[in-house]
């Protein structure tokens, strides 16, 4: 049942959040690729109090009535488990790291790391054309089909953000970058490609940003104090081209130093940033995240400055760069080559100076009547508890202009039943005012009458794709899954009628995985659970 479901996942995060927390504490060296960078729901939870969550649609917490094979065994779990709810509730999340560590490493031929593979940064690396609101707020866009047989469908979240107005006015930025200038940044790819980035943002930015440059390996130095663009734009890229590779990699340094120079050229009413390029292998200082995290977190809340990391590399401290964004109420992306530079540094960056929204929460609300198991796919290091959502002391997400997220679930429906299925709330606060808002969207079930996989649903189509692609990576089995030729078959169908290279690109990488993972058992058909599986 959903409270099975639930409870069961609570408890395998329990247990992994325990098991970081132990590796943390005992000095773990952060580097390479693992599974570290989970954060649970206490750790987010740094707050005292708050309002009560929404209660699920038809108001009730009781049980949910137990049927056949399932019911039976639920009657055998322990009676002390929390009452059963409804509701799932999620920082936002904007960062794409995930899905371009994962190409560059299916291209070199290599299998990434199952930890390394989360779902939702699949997902929101590609953006669907949702409604865009008229204000600073969200859209909230539901939607959804029939994923497979024996009721189970997926249901989609989407909320989006009004585009910048890239000619008109924004308040200015004040960037300071911290750039990895250790040996492992001499392989080509590494700070050739940074310094590329960097010298395409010198041309976007305005006369009234300021840029700083803080670079660092075995020890931090910085190269320029934050510097009002304008009349700096020679000296800028003198700094940039001066840029060399030293020894080793010292990121609590470099991290420290970057915020150094941020609180001290800290602007008032600006969009104040760190922006940290890097493999993220850190092997020189403090090398475990607590202490690097404590001074991300202090500047965060004292003076606003958000974190965004751009990971470079082959072997790349993926997990670690996470942690660093998440706790920095920031972002991650990765680049491997110079159209992605160029697609971060020009398409993206200058335009997502300007805020929508800080600390930005979700929660979905499922109704009971009509939904009988659902399951979030991924975002499990961004969950937060469901009596905090109101609770503006409980961190979000940063949300910038021309945004879009999405969030998709499996769903399992009543059989015959009929009416609401979800409602989606999204609660942000103004990042001038911090005044809370707060934006609602629903879907019933005549909305999930028609097959995922029919015509006319693109869209729907290529977040699915995306998310069974993450899972499968994973090693995970969900509802309807087609396998991974299928999938890539239909993403090549969808590059097709879209004309779309980055589509092409997903089709490609789905060919990668399946030629590496090899023969496999056969698949089950869409819709049947294997034994075992936890929706079973």
């Amino acid at each position: 049942m959903a409270r099975q479901d639930k409870a069961a996942a609570g408890r395998r995060r329990a247990r992994f959040s325990a098991t970081v927390a132990a590796l943390l504490a005992a000095g773990l060296a952060v580097g390479g690729c693992g599974a570290g960078g989970e954060r649970s729901s206490a750790d987010r939870a740094k707050g005292e109090g708050g309002r009560t969550a929404p209660a699920a649609p038809d108001g009730g917490a009781g049980t949910v009535a137990p049927e056949g094979a399932d019911g039976a065994a639920e009657d055998r779990l322990p009676s002390a488990r929390p009452a059963p709810d409804y509701l799932s509730t999620f920082a936002l999340d904007v960062d794409t790291a995930s899905y371009g560590y994962a190409r560059r490493t299916l291209s070199e031929g290599r299998l990434p790391d199952p930890a390394t593979v989360r779902p939702e940064e699949f997902v929101n690396s590609f953006r669907p054309d949702y409604p865009r609101p008229e204000d600073n707020g969200f859209s909230v866009t539901l939607d959804g089909a029939r994923a497979g047989q024996d009721g189970w469908s997926l249901v989609r979240v989407g909320l989006a953000t009004r585009a910048a107005d890239r000619s008109g006015e924004r308040p200015p930025a004040a960037l300071t970058f911290v750039v990895d200038v250790s040996g492992s940044m001499a392989e080509p790819g590494r700070l050739d490609l940074v310094k590329e980035s960097l010298g395409l943002l010198a041309d976007e930015l305005r006369d009234d940003d300021s840029i700083g440059l803080v670079t660092f390996s075995d020890q931090a130095e910085t190269r320029l104090p934050l510097t009002r663009v304008g009349d700096a734009r020679g000296r800028i890229r003198e700094v940039v081209d001066s840029l060399a590779t030293s020894s080793s990699t010292n990121v609590e340094a470099g991290v420290r130093t970057g915020y150094d120079v941020a609180v001290e050229g800290h602007r008032e009413g600006a969009t104040n940033r760190v922006v940290l390029l890097s493999d993220a292998l850190a092997n020189t200082g403090a090398t475990g995240a607590g202490t690097i995290l404590e001074r991300i977190d202090a500047e965060r809340k004292r003076y606003g400055i958000t974190l965004f990391g751009v990971g470079v590399g082959s072997d790349y401290g993926d997990a670690f760069m996470e942690q660093l964004a998440d706790r920095g109420d920031g972002q991650t992306t990765y680049v491997s080559d110079s159209a992605q530079a160029r697609k971060v540094f020009v398409d993206q960056l200058p335009a997502h100076v300007e805020l929508r929204a800080r600390d930005a929460k979700a929660q979905v609300s499922f109704d009971r009547r009509t939904v009988e198991r659902f399951r979030l796919i991924g975002y499990e290091n961004r969950e937060v508890a469901d009596e905090d959502f109101r609770n503006d002391r409980v961190d979000g997400g940063e949300v910038g202009a021309g945004h879009t997220v999405t969030a998709l679930y499996a769903v399992r429906t009543r059989s015959g039943a009929t009416g609401p299925v979800a409602t989606a709330t999204v609660r942000w606060l103004d990042p001038a005012t911090r005044a809370p808002h707060e934006r609602s969207g629903s879907v019933g079930t005549a909305a999930l009458s028609g097959d995922v996989w029919g015509g006319g649903h693109d869209s729907l189509q290529l977040t699915a794709i995306t998310a069974y692609f993450a899972d499968a990576l994973r090693g995970g089995d969900l509802p309807g899954a087609p396998g991974l030729p299928v999938l890539a078959e239909r993403a090549e169908s969808i590059a097709g009628r879209s004309g779309s290279a980055v589509v092409r690109e997903l089709a490609e990488a789905v060919r990668q995985a399946d030629r590496l993972r090899g023969p496999t058992e056969a698949p089950t058909r869409e819709g049947e659970l294997k034994s075992g599986d936890p929706y079973s």
